[in-house]
This record gives C-alpha cells, structure tokens and sequence, in this order.
C-alpha cells in the first residue's frame, strides 16, 4: 500500500481529490482474504475454518452463491457460511446493451448506495470487461464523464473482483449471447482492463488485491492469466514505480493525452504534480522491471491534442526513451452530452496515426464500443443516478 507520503498535494485549490469521504465499509468478502485470513474469519465466527476453502470453489470455480447450490455443505450451516463470506456486494441497476449484444454496460449499486460501472465486450478470440476500482474519480480530468463527478468512494477488493465474477457468471448463463451465428464469440472472461471509474492506483492496496485474486488459481482466485490484465494510470508515479515491484506481469496503461505539460496540465490536472517527462520515465521504469510493453493511452480530441506536431512530439518523448517498449493506443473520444470535448476528424486522426507510425511507434486506435448506450466511463451511472 503506498504511504500517505505518497499522496500528491492539490496543485490548485478544489482541483484534485485524492481522499474519498468517509463512508460505512463495504461487508466482508472471501475475495477481500486470501485463503489463511479465509479460514481466520470463520474461526472466529465459531465456524469449521475448513469450510473457507468449499466455499471459495463455489465462488471462484462454480460462480456460486446461492446456498441452495453448495450440496457439499450441510444444510444448516450454509446460509451462515454465505452471510459470513458470501454477502451480496453488487446489485444490478441499469443494463444496456450494443453492438449486437456484444457489448454490455451495466451499472451496479453498492451496499451504501454509490453507483459504479462495468463493461463487457465479446470478441471471436476473447472477452474483455472493463472494471471500476473507485465510485467516482478525483483526478478531474475535464473531458472524463467519471472525473467531472467527483470522487464517492473508493470500492473494495471484492468489489472489484465482483465485477469479473457477475460477468463470468452472465456468460456461462448465456445472459451475454451477442453476436452472429456466422461469427461465434469467446465464452469466459480473458482480459480484465482496470479502465472503467476511478483511479485505479490511487485505491492501490483494493485494486492489487483484486489483481491477486483474479489471477490466483482456484480456489484461491479465478486463474486468469496476469497477462490478460490492464492497470490504467493518469500517473501516480510512485505508485506506478510500487507496482512495478509487486512481481506481476500485467500491463500498464498510461493516460497520457498530451505530450507536453502546458496542456497536459489542462487535460489531466495530476500532471502539475509529476509532469509529462517524469510520467514517462516511470512507465519506463515499469517496462524494464515488468519486460511488458506499455500502452500509452491518448484520447484524441478535435482541434484540443489532436495536431501534427504533437504527435510528433511523442514519438520524439517515446524514443529517447528506448525502442520496443511502448505501444500508443489513440482513442477517438467519446463525448459526452454537453460537453465542448468531442472527437476529432477522421482525417485528422488518420494524420496523428501515420505520424507515430512513420516514426517506428506502434500504434493502434483503440475499438470504441457502446457509442449508443452512453459509452463514456461514468456517463451512464451519472443518468442513472438523476
């Protein structure tokens, strides 16, 4: 967990929230606890502590928590072991879907009310959900549904591990069928992007235990491979340079939108505590302790970051740092209602595009699905909300 040294101060006042407000925690859950705290936890409630390891299989291996389903349990102990490991963390307030039912946005209400967002997008070779880590977001990026909201609170590790779980649960229901018969879809979960609300590093110590339990192997976790995950930042560098020591090899996305720090102040407030070339030099910092190449994030905005000379820019920041480890994801923004952000023209994309690519960086624009069903992060728990 990085130290409260660690929290950069307000660069302005009002700008920046990085604590979130007080509120009740969420309930206790076996995917907060590894298998020994587990085992703990039923111990003192007077319960066989070998049960915790039934009962993980139920979850992380059979997506179970309904007790009628844990046959292997005895009756009269089954809905004490779910209501002490087991509580309901997630439910289900709004459900749109796109892209021919490939695409899933759902919004959930936790235990206090606070709202969050999870996206799931079928593809023929895998299925990748988007994870909130935080109700809210304090970074206040001013083109971002979520930081315009401000920050509520951060979400546990099981809040987050819930996410993947529900989804993963949908799909073996066949709730996320989607697609054509002529192109079926992947059918479990395979990549987990921490890239929906909130500030994943800022809510560190929740969301590296969710990473734990995601890619622990049954019935410790749901044995995903760390490769399939995603770890997005605006770039807390100290907590980018702690995670890069936690031995796992997931990647690291960095939202980075401007190469220079006159208007990567303006997009990404942060920047005026650890600007660009510092961010930069600790997303390299990860790339060699990790060897996983980094994916530079940069939401392309019309007539905003979007000029020639700024991509060169980048690609002149990105190789004086070395060769081969970085990849630019450019993604042409979403807008939200009322906002002056918007997309920029193809064909101005299209030029931003093949001036990294001349310069030897890899690039790909991001495939932006659910345009129609308020596809911006936090925009649809915003209307859901009012």
């Amino acid at each position: 967990m990085t130290p409260d040294s660690d929290i950069p101060p307000r660069p302005r006042p009002g700008q920046l929230t990085f604590t979130a407000p007080r509120r009740a925690r969420p309930p206790r859950h076996l995917a907060d606890l590894t298998m020994a705290q587990r085992r703990e936890a039923l111990r003192e409630l007077g319960l066989p502590a070998f049960r915790a390891a039934q009962l993980s299989v139920h979850y992380f291996d059979r997506l179970v928590t309904d007790p009628a389903q844990m046959t292997d349990l005895p009756a009269t102990q089954r809905a004490e072991l779910v209501q002490a490991l087991l509580p309901t963390l997630l439910t289900p307030v709004r459900t749109l879907t796109a892209d021919a039912g490939a695409t899933v946005k759902t919004v959930w209400r936790l235990h206090d009310g606070a709202l969050v967002e999870s996206v799931v997008m079928r593809y023929p070779d895998r299925v990748t959900i988007c994870v909130s880590s935080q109700a809210g977001c304090g970074m206040n990026c001013p083109f971002c549904a979520t930081g315009q909201a401000g920050l509520t609170r951060n979400l546990s590790a099981a809040e987050i591990v819930e996410q993947v779980v529900a989804a993963a649960r949908s799909l073996r229901d066949g709730g996320l069928a989607g697609g054509r018969e002529e192109l079926p879809l992947a059918r479990r979960v395979s990549n987990v992007v921490f890239m929906g609300m909130g500030e994943a590093l800022a809510n560190y110590a929740a969301s590296v235990a969710a990473v734990r339990r995601l890619v622990d192997a049954p019935p410790e976790g749901l044995g995903l491979s760390a490769r399939g995950l995603t770890m997005s930042t605006v770039g807390l560098v100290t907590a980018m340079d702690t995670f890069a020591a936690e031995g796992l090899p997931v990647t690291l996305a960095l939202s980075l939108h401007a190469p220079d720090d006159e208007l990567r102040n303006e997009l990404v407030p942060l920047n005026t505590r650890w600007p660009v070339a510092e961010v930069l030099d600790a997303a390299h910092r990860y790339f060699t302790a990790t060897r996983r190449r980094v994916s530079i994030e940069y939401a392309l905005i019309r007539d905003v970051n979007d000029q020639a000379w700024r991509a060169d820019l980048l690609a002149r920041e990105l190789t004086r740092r070395g060769h081969g480890w970085v990849h630019v994801n450019p993604i042409p923004l979403n807008p939200t209602p009322g906002s002056r952000w918007t997309a920029s023209r193809p064909g101005v994309q299209q030029q931003f595009v093949e001036r990294l690519v001349a310069a030897g960086i890899p690039t790909t624009v991001r495939d932006t699905r659910g345009r129609e069903i308020d596809g911006a992060c936090g925009q649809l728990a915003a209307s859901s909300s009012s």
